[in-house]
């Protein structure tokens, strides 16, 4: 019987390490859309470096978790519901850095609206993370928008 415990990519231990580095890197973006539905804007804390940046389809790119907690706010706040769907994630970690992309779907309520209650975005997120004391932050975050359906009246909050 084989008693060989390594695997054709190295050192068993550190083929666990990476992988519980990939589910805590994927648990990050499941945070952030956790956080987003909830309207818990301090557990964005959680998610972002308090320098990170981030093109979230705003005008200019946001600098610090204060401003991207301002744009996601202003994109939410008014809404009745949202829910931020995510995956098919991909993670490559490479020490105390990682790389993550993975696709989304957004539904936003909005009861009120004229001409329908519902818009739906597709598209992805692309991330930098770096692992802190803390856990696995995004230091950059890029969301691009791939579609739209519905009514846009619901994110503008006519």
């Amino acid at each position: 019987m084989d008693t060989d415990m390594s695997t054709p990519h190295g050192d068993a231990d550190l083929e666990l390490a990476t992988l519980l580095d990939e589910r805590a890197v994927t648990a990050v973006a499941l945070r952030y859309c956790r956080a987003l539905d909830t309207k818990d804007w301090a557990g964005l804390a959680e998610v972002f470096l308090p320098d990170a940046t981030a093109d979230l389809a705003s005008p200019t790119p946001l600098v610090g978790l204060e401003a991207i907690t301002a744009r996601i706010r202003g994109a939410l706040d008014h809404l009745d519901a949202s829910q931020h769907l995510v995956g098919n994630h991909s993670v490559v970690v490479d020490g105390d850095a990682a790389t993550h992309f993975c696709y989304l779907q957004a539904q936003h309520v909005l009861r009120r609206a004229e001409g329908g209650r519902n818009y739906l975005v597709g598209g992805s997120y692309t991330d930098r993370l770096v692992r802190t004391p803390q856990g696995w932050r995004i230091a950059h975050r890029t969301l691009t928008i791939v579609w739209t359906d519905g009514n846009i009246a619901v994110a503008r909050g006519d």
